[in-house]
C-alpha cells in the first residue's frame, strides 16, 4: 500500500513539474515577445503606429502598402484573378520596405475551406463529430498559408434560433452548448499548439455579440433580448472560444443593450477582457465604426471613433474612423491620449510576433506546399467523407433508400448539376471546375449498371423579387467567374423535358433547395419553402407514380410539411462542399450509411418561429381540452423535424435508462446508462443525446438542454450500453443576479435519438 501512495505521489509531482516547465518557458516567451514589440514601438512615430489601427484598401492591381504601413489587408483588397502568392509577395514586400518595416496579416473569410471547400458549418455541425470538425479547420488553414493568408475572420460562433436569417448556414445552430464544443474546436484547429509554425492562422471568432439574434431574421437587424438570455444562451459560445486561445475577435454590426458592439465598453472591455481575460485583438466588421451612426450614437465619424477606441477595439475594418486625420483631432482635443493608441498598436504587433511574421514576412508563401496541398486527394477524400457525415436522413419510407446500383436514375431538379451551388456561401477562392455535381456523383459512384439521366425541370425561382436580389453567388469579390442565370428556358420547356427524361427513369432523384446566394450574409428570406417553380415541379414529379428521392441542397432549414406528406424520401445534403455529388451518392447507394442529426429545428410553418427545443416553458402549456392554453389554431406547436433529429437506414431502439445514483450530493459525479440496441438490417452508426431538465429553479429555465452525447456504431441486432457523465458544472446557469451557479433540487434525465423522443429519469442533487 505505501508502495502504490508512493508511486501516486511520483506521478503527481512530475506533473507538477511538467506544468511548472511549460509555465516558465511560456512566461519567458512572453517576456520576450513584450520586449519586442516595446523595442519596435519606440522606433514608431504616431502615425506608424495609427496605420496599425487600420485595414488598409491596397491598390487591386499593383498591391502596395501606404507609407505608415498597415495592420492587415480586408477580404476585399485583392483582384482575386492574379497569382496569389505574387499578389500576396508584393504586399508583404511594400510594407518590408518602409523607414520601420512592420509586415502585414492578411486576413480573409476562409470559413468552410480554402481550395478544397467542405459543407457549410451549419451542415458540419449536423456530423456530431468534433474531430472532424477540428481536421476541417486544420485543412483550411494549412492551404490558406501557402497562399499568404495568416489570419481568417472564423470561426463563427453565433446562436441562430432563426432559420430566416441567411448566416444560420455559416453557425452551428442553436444549441450553446454543441456551439461551444465546435467553437472551441474550430479555434484549435485554425490555431493548432504553435502558432508561429506556418501551417497555422490566426482565428478570429465572430460577431461579438448576439449577431444571430437579428430580430425578423432579417440581417443587420437590431437585437434586443434579457441579460440572462443573452449569458445563459448567446454569449457562451464565444467565452467557449475565447477560452480555447482564440487570439482575435470581431465585432458585430447589432446593438447591445441599445449600444452598438463596436462602440460598447461593457460588451468588449467588461465582458470580454475583464470578465473573460481575452488579451488578444478586436477588430471590427466591414464599415461597422462607420454605422454606428446609422444606429444613432453619433454625428460624425471622429464621434464613433471615439466610442470605438474607448470601448477597446484595436482595429478598424474599412470604415477609416482610425484614420491619422481622425485619431489625431482626437488627441489634440484631449478626448484620446497616445496610450490608448499604444496599447491598440501593442495587440496588433503582438499578434503579428505570435505568428512568426517578425522572423519570416514571407513564411506564409509556399509554392512547394501550395502545390501538394491545394485540393490534394487526400484534402478532397476528407472533404467527401465529411459531407456524407453532414448528410441527415429526414424520411424514408418503405427503405426506399438506399438505392440499389442498376436501372435508370433520372436526376431532375435546377441543383442537380450547378456545381456553384454546391458550395455555399464564402467559397472564394476554389476552382469551380473541381466540384462535383449530384448528377456527376450518381454516374461515378452507380457504375456502369447505373444510367444517369438529366434535367434541369424547372428554374431556381421564377419569383421577380427573388430573382432581383438572389442573383449570384454570395461574396464573390474579386472574382470574375460567370454569374449564375437563372431564367434560360421557359418553366413550359423545362418541365416538358422533366417529364420526358422521367418517363425514361425507375427512379427520379429530385435535386430542390436554394441557390448559393440565397443564405449567408444579406442573404435573409421571409418564407423558407421551396420556390413554387420548384414545388410544381416536383408535385409533377410524384404524379408520374415513379419512386422520388428528394435531395435538398441549401443554406438552412426550410419548412417542407407538403414535402414530408408526399415524398417517399427526402435527404437533407446541405450546401456540401467540393465533394458534395460524390457524398451525397455515397449516402443514396448506400456506401455510408446517413448517421448525420440536425442542429437547428425545422418547422412546420415560418409563424412558428422562432421555434427551438431549449425553450422555456408558458404558465400554460398546452392542453388538447382547454381552450385557453399556448397553441396554434392551425399547426401544432411542435416542429415538422426537432432539433436532433435525424433518421439511418436501420433502425435502432432505446431501452429504459438508468443512473449510478438517484440521490447525490456536493461534486458527485452522476453516471447516465442507456442501453441501445440496432434493429435493422444494415450496420449504423447512432447519436445517443443526453439532455437535463431544472424544473425548480429560481428563475424560469429551459424544459431541457443538452449537455452530452456519444456517437457510436452498431452492427444488425447488435446492443451497446452507452455511459454519459454529468456534474454541477453541467447544472450551472446565470441566475436573476447574474451570478453563475447551479441549484440543488431534482432534475430530468433524459437520452435518446433527438431531443423529442426520449427515455427519462429523475435524481436529486443536494449541496
Amino acid at each position: 500500500m505505501k508502495r502504490k501512495i508512493s508511486l501516486n505521489l511520483s506521478w503527481v509531482m512530475l506533473i507538477v513539474l511538467q506544468f511548472t516547465l511549460l509555465h516558465n518557458a511560456n512566461a519567458q516567451q512572453k517576456e520576450k515577445m513584450e520586449d519586442f514589440v516595446k523595442s519596435l514601438m519606440k522606433k514608431m512615430t504616431l502615425e506608424e503606429k495609427i496605420a496599425q489601427l487600420n485595414t488598409d484598401q491596397m491598390p487591386i492591381v499593383e498591391p502596395k502598402i501606404d507609407a505608415s504601413g498597415t495592420g492587415g489587408t480586408p477580404p476585399v483588397a485583392f483582384d482575386f484573378s492574379m497569382d496569389p502568392i505574387e499578389r500576396e509577395r508584393k504586399s508583404q514586400e511594400s510594407a518590408m520596405k518602409l523607414r520601420v518595416p512592420v509586415p502585414i496579416m492578411s486576413g480573409r473569410d476562409v470559413i468552410h475551406g480554402f481550395e478544397t471547400i467542405f459543407p457549410i458549418p451549419l451542415a458540419t455541425a449536423c456530423s456530431w463529430d468534433l474531430d472532424m470538425i477540428e481536421k476541417s479547420a486544420r485543412i483550411a488553414a494549412s492551404e490558406a498559408s501557402t497562399s499568404g493568408i495568416s489570419w481568417t475572420y472564423s470561426p463563427m460562433v453565433d446562436i441562430a434560433r432563426d432559420p430566416r436569417w441567411g448566416r444560420i448556414a455559416e453557425c452551428a445552430g442553436e444549441d450553446p452548448w454543441w456551439g461551444s464544443k465546435i467553437a472551441a474546436a474550430m479555434v484549435h484547429g485554425y490555431q493548432g499548439d504553435d502558432l508561429s509554425s506556418p501551417n497555422t492562422i490566426l482565428a478570429c471568432v465572430k460577431h461579438f455579440a448576439l449577431y444571430g439574434g437579428a430580430e425578423a431574421g432579417r440581417d443587420y437587424s437590431t437585437v434586443d433580448m434579457s441579460a440572462g438570455t443573452m449569458f445563459n444562451i448567446y454569449l457562451k459560445p464565444y467565452e467557449a472560444a475565447v477560452k480555447a486561445g482564440a487570439e482575435s475577435v470581431m465585432t458585430s454590426f447589432n446593438v447591445v443593450n441599445s449600444i452598438p458592439a463596436t462602440g460598447n465598453k461593457w460588451l468588449l472591455d467588461d465582458i470580454l477582457r475583464k470578465k473573460w481575460g481575452f488579451d488578444g485583438l478586436i477588430v471590427t466588421d466591414y464599415g461597422s465604426i462607420r454605422e454606428m451612426m446609422n444606429h444613432g450614437v453619433g454625428s460624425d465619424l471622429k464621434d464613433v471613433a471615439l466610442l470605438a477606441l474607448k470601448a477597446g477595439v484595436d482595429i478598424d475594418m474599412a470604415s477609416k474612423g482610425f484614420s491619422p486625420k481622425i485619431l489625431k483631432a482626437l488627441l489634440d482635443e484631449g478626448k484620446i491620449t497616445e496610450a490608448e493608441i499604444d496599447q491598440a498598436c501593442c495587440r496588433i504587433l503582438n499578434a503579428k510576433y505570435k505568428l512568426g511574421l517578425f522572423d519570416d514576412p514571407y513564411r506564409y508563401l509556399n509554392k512547394e506546399r501550395m502545390k501538394n496541398e491545394l485540393l490534394s486527394e487526400e484534402h478532397r477524400s476528407f472533404a467527401r467523407d465529411l459531407a456524407a457525415r453532414s448528410c441527415v436522413l429526414l424520411k424514408n419510407s418503405n427503405q426506399l433508400l438506399p438505392l440499389k446500383k442498376s436501372g435508370t436514375i433520372a436526376v431532375i431538379g435546377p441543383l442537380g448539376n450547378a456545381k456553384d451551388d454546391m458550395l455555399g456561401c464564402w467559397a472564394m477562392s476554389t476552382n469551380k471546375e473541381t466540384i462535383v455535381t449530384v448528377a456527376d456523383g450518381i454516374k461515378k459512384v452507380g457504375g456502369n449498371n447505373v444510367t444517369v439521366l438529366f434535367a434541369k425541370g424547372a428554374n431556381a425561382t421564377d419569383d421577380s423579387y427573388l430573382l432581383k436580389y438572389g442573383k449570384g453567388r454570395s461574396f464573390d469579390f474579386g472574382n470574375k467567374k460567370p454569374q449564375p442565370k437563372i431564367a434560360e428556358r421557359s418553366a413550359e420547356d423545362l418541365m416538358e423535358e422533366a417529364m420526358e427524361v422521367a418517363a425514361k427513369a425507375d427512379v427520379i432523384v429530385a435535386t430542390l433547395g436554394e441557390l448559393a446566394s440565397w443564405s449567408g450574409e444579406a442573404s435573409s428570406r421571409s418564407d423558407i419553402i421551396i420556390p413554387e417553380s420548384q414545388k410544381n415541379l416536383l408535385k409533377a414529379l410524384i404524379a408520374t407514380g415513379k419512386p422520388v428521392v428528394l435531395v435538398l441542397i441549401n443554406g438552412r432549414p426550410l419548412t417542407l410539411t407538403w414535402e414530408d406528406a408526399n415524398v417517399n424520401a427526402i435527404l437533407e445534403a446541405w450546401q456540401g462542399g467540393t465533394e458534395a455529388g460524390n457524398a451525397i451518392a455515397d449516402v443514396l447507394f448506400g456506401d455510408y450509411n446517413p448517421s448525420g442529426k440536425i442542429t437547428a429545428t425545422f418547422p412546420r410553418s415560418v409563424g412558428q418561429i422562432p421555434v427551438y427545443y431549449n425553450a422555456l416553458n408558458t404558465g400554460r402549456p398546452f392542453n388538447e381540452s382547454d381552450k385557453y392554453t399556448s397553441k396554434y389554431m392551425d399547426v401544432p406547436n411542435d416542429p415538422l423535424y426537432p432539433f436532433g433529429y435525424g433518421l439511418s437506414y436501420t433502425t435502432f431502439t432505446y431501452g429504459d435508462i438508468k443512473t449510478n445514483k438517484s440521490n447525490l450530493s456536493g461534486g458527485e459525479t452522476l453516471e447516465v446508462f442507456a442501453t441501445i440496441t440496432n434493429t435493422g438490417n444494415y450496420s449504423g452508426e447512432e447519436v445517443v443525446q443526453l439532455y437535463v431538465g431544472d424544473p425548480v429553479a429560481s428563475i424560469s429555465r429551459p424544459v431541457k438542454e443538452l449537455k452530452n452525447f456519444k456517437k457510436i456504431m452498431l452492427k444488425p441486432g447488435e446492443t451497446k450500453t452507452v455511459s454519459m457523465s454529468i456534474t454541477i458544472e453541467d447544472l450551472k446557469f446565470y441566475n436573476a443576479d447574474l451570478k453563475y451557479d447551479w441549484e440543488p433540487g431534482e432534475f430530468i434525465i433524459s437520452v435518446g435519438p433527438n431531443s423529442r423522443d426520449l427515455k427519462q429519469t429523475k435524481v436529486v442533487w443536494v449541496k
